[in-house]
């Protein structure tokens, strides 16, 4: 045991949205019970590869007493952890047990709403969607209401055309199984090369989506911009949860 620097969780503040998870490189961080955790001190070597991969704050730096980090653990336990998953990858049903509370199965009784046969126009303007295809430069950027969206959004939400999608161009993406970083780093390109009039960031009440918020946010303030984001929170059956500017 020595007195070293090793990551410490924030339990009130952790959503477990899981974007830690991936920039793990040791897998020391895992979801359990719906909160990242620490799996064992030496899986840790306090480097903090981690930080600034939270939008809630909840990950640190501290010293604390803690047993040595042990690459060969390490290695050993990566090497168990990957056996693990081909062995899963291999049976017929593939079971989530990462405890993240998006993840929660759940089913949903809307038959109301399947008697009503209106046709609603696409309001798309432009083509790709997906932020990692849409260029930075894309012609219909400039000066434009960017919406931000995150891609369960248009399936949960059944008016997203109408009502968020018509006049804006449009970003979409996952913050949970995409890289965050290289969004941050897309739309602060974007913020940067255009003179925006808007931006709107659209995603849902599960706590991975939070990522998007936080992956606009620090684009803007890395672009050194100003601009106002209005933050919209959808919730799994559909219904607005929540208006708010950051």
């Amino acid at each position: 045991m020595a007195i070293r620097k090793i990551v410490h969780i924030d339990e009130e503040k952790c959503n477990g949205c899981g974007l830690c998870i991936p920039n793990c490189a040791e897998g020391a961080l895992q979801i359990v019970d719906g909160k990242a955790k620490l799996v064992k001190d030496i899986y840790c070597d306090g480097l903090g590869a981690c930080l600034g991969h939270c939008p809630q704050g909840a990950i640190s730096i501290i010293e604390r007493e803690a047993e040595e980090f042990d690459e060969r653990a390490v290695e050993e336990y990566l090497k168990s952890k990957k056996d693990d998953d081909n062995l899963k990858n291999t049976t017929k049903h593939h079971i989530h047990h990462g405890g993240c509370p998006g993840s929660m199965i759940r089913q949903f009784n809307n038959a109301s709403n399947q008697e009503q046969n209106i046709k609603v126009s696409s309001r798309l303007r432009q083509w790709p969607v997906q932020l990692s295809l849409v260029p930075a430069t894309a012609p219909y950027l400039n000066g434009a209401d960017l919406l931000i969206t995150a891609d369960c959004v248009p399936f949960a939400y059944g008016n997203y055309h109408n009502d968020f999608l018509k006049d804006r161009a449009v970003v979409v993406g996952c913050p949970k199984l995409d890289d965050i970083e290289y969004y941050i780093e897309k739309l602060t390109d974007i913020i940067k090369l255009n003179n925006l009039e808007s931006i709107t960031v659209l995603k849902m009440e599960v706590p991975c989506c939070s990522g998007m918020m936080y992956a606009a946010k620090t684009a803007r303030d890395r672009a050194g911009s100003d601009i106002p984001i209005k933050v919209v929170t959808i919730g799994i059956e559909g219904d607005i949860l929540k208006r708010e500017y950051v």
